[in-house]
């Protein structure tokens, strides 16, 4: 078989992308494939047409055809599948079929176009084969940037090692009534970055401003005082300024880094009352169908931070019929909870406590009833001839959550090439570094509830397990919400923010 060129074309006749595997001049290519939407009879459905000198072999993608040119003599059968490998090479590159996007991605196509067909004959290859050519994997490469990372964290810890020592004889100087050390040493030590540089100039320059001199010391006491003032937190926080590489440096005022931490913008509207109610599910399902254990654990957080609103009591919701455990904390009245699904305190006089995260609530459900599972899993590999076609699919079984930041992992062979994805829902990423397929899905609702995924690779069907899933949800699985906060005197409402959470502790399919 000689094939003189591989293109892809409009309907129309126009060249895309084409690759010429013999001589020859692009008034001759563009004019051949002009012509070829004219041979075409519509009346016959065949995959090739021929003229006095060449055979056009074809296959329609959508809007565009997938041509091959090959001479008269050339083995028919041999030519289609090889067409059939071209087809399949355009979807690897291309999300959508369509001119801008072929136009956009030719070199890449030109490239896997040599890997099939070299000096006009067929070469021995599969798709995943291409793929791994085409990507030009180079060990030493990642060995370099190993290498390269490792220098890098080096550096970062060694201008960490010295921003705490400049720190420490910052303080030492304060302490001691002496001058604080000059920034040229630190400066000869080797630091490049210019924006941790300008921050350790304003930390060193600051404490020059006028002020009162301190009492004589004896010349032990500045070791005593470094041992006895060192603020390790306050030194954690100037290191992590670092990591930061530019940001604006706090003021050293003398907070600890938790009381720093608290200070920081809360995610929700925080009123002096706030809730958190937080579940977590532990879930391990066999492959073949078969819920081998899913627990659900969840607890209600209060936290309150006015002593006005200390003495106050939870009005629970609790519509859930999968037959939880509820438990209360050992000082929440059990009676009151059991006979009115109320949260508040064994003796009414006291209040809850101030500026703590207090666990009032708590449940669990633990079940291997299938019929409770939230988000199913099917995977299907099925063997063939060049390994292993993949088909999963998804199907969220609880209409009233809605999970957010899907990613379900599958582990997939090394040194076999990247998978070759055929429909897909939502989007995708190979980590070959740690061989693993990652199927990515923003949202999953009652409006997107199925969704699937098809690959091809090398394998057999065991390497596709175990699965594993993760997500993130503003609504709990198991439906129990505080709708009501009051005081225990005069039962009026308390003002009272909540947040809801629903995370993955283990999610698997084994």
């Amino acid at each position: 078989m000689v094939l003189l060129a591989a293109a892809v074309c409009t309907k129309a006749g126009k060249a895309i992308v084409s690759r010429q595997f013999v001589e020859m001049t692009r008034t001759r290519i563009e004019g051949l494939l002009a012509a070829f939407p004219k041979l075409m009879n519509t009346g016959k459905q065949h995959t090739f047409v021929e003229t006095d000198s060449v055979r056009y072999v074809y296959q329609p993608l959508e809007k565009l055809y997938m041509v091959l040119i090959t001479t008269k003599n050339s083995n028919i059968l041999e030519d289609l599948e090889t067409l059939r490998l071209f087809s399949r090479v355009i979807p690897e590159y291309c999300r959508v079929l369509e001119e801008s996007e072929i136009s956009e991605h030719c070199f890449d196509l030109i490239f896997a176009f040599d890997e099939i067909v070299a000096l006009g004959y067929r070469e021995n290859v599969n798709l995943a084969q291409i793929r791994t050519f085409t990507e030009m994997d180079s060990h030493e490469e990642k060995v370099f940037r190993a290498v390269r990372e490792t220098q890098e964290r080096e550096a970062k810890a060694e201008m960490r090692r010295k921003a705490k020592e400049l720190q420490q004889a910052r303080r030492d100087a304060e302490r001691s009534g002496k001058k604080v050390p000059a920034f040229g040493g630190f400066g000869s030590a080797g630091m490049t970055s210019i924006s941790s540089g300008s921050i350790i100039t304003d930390t060193i320059v600051e404490p020059e401003k006028p002020k009162i001199t301190p009492a004589p010391v004896r010349p032990s006491g500045p070791s005593k005082a470094l041992k006895l003032g060192a603020k390790g937190k306050e030194v954690d926080n100037f290191v992590d300024k670092l990591k930061s590489e530019g940001e604006t440096i706090m003021p050293s005022t003398g907070k600890r880094g938790s009381d720093v931490s608290k200070a920081l913008p809360p995610p929700v509207n925080v009123e002096s009352v706030h809730l958190r109610v937080e579940e977590k599910i532990t879930l391990t399902c066999g492959r073949d169908g078969g819920l081998q254990n899913m627990e659900v654990i969840g607890m209600v957080t209060l936290r309150v931070t006015d002593d006005k609103n200390g003495r106050i009591r939870l009005i629970i919701n609790n519509n859930d019929n999968k037959g939880l455990q509820l438990q209360t904390h050992p000082n929440v009245d059990k009676k009151l909870f059991t006979a009115e699904s109320v949260v508040g305190l064994k003796n009414p006089e006291k209040s809850f406590p101030l500026n703590n995260d207090v666990g009032v609530l708590k449940w669990r459900l633990q079940t291997t009833d299938e019929s409770l599972i939230p988000l199913t899993i099917n995977c299907w590999p099925s063997e063939s001839g060049s390994g292993c076609d993949v088909n999963i699919e998804y199907e969220l079984q609880e209409d009233s959550l809605e999970l957010n930041d899907v990613v379900i992992s599958i582990p997939v062979p090394s040194g076999v090439g990247a998978p070759v994805i055929g429909d897909l829902d939502g989007e995708y990423k190979h980590d070959s570094r740690r061989n693993v397929l990652e199927w990515c899905l923003p949202v999953i609702d009652a409006n997107n509830k199925t969704g699937s995924l098809e690959f091809s690779i090398a394998g057999q069907p065991n390497d596709f397990f175990p699965i594993s899933v993760t997500f993130v949800s503003k609504r709990n699985y198991c439906d129990i919400q505080v709708t009501k906060v009051t005081h225990v005197d005069g039962d009026s409402s308390v003002r009272f923010s909540s947040e809801t959470s629903f995370v993955v502790d283990k999610y698997e399919i084994l």
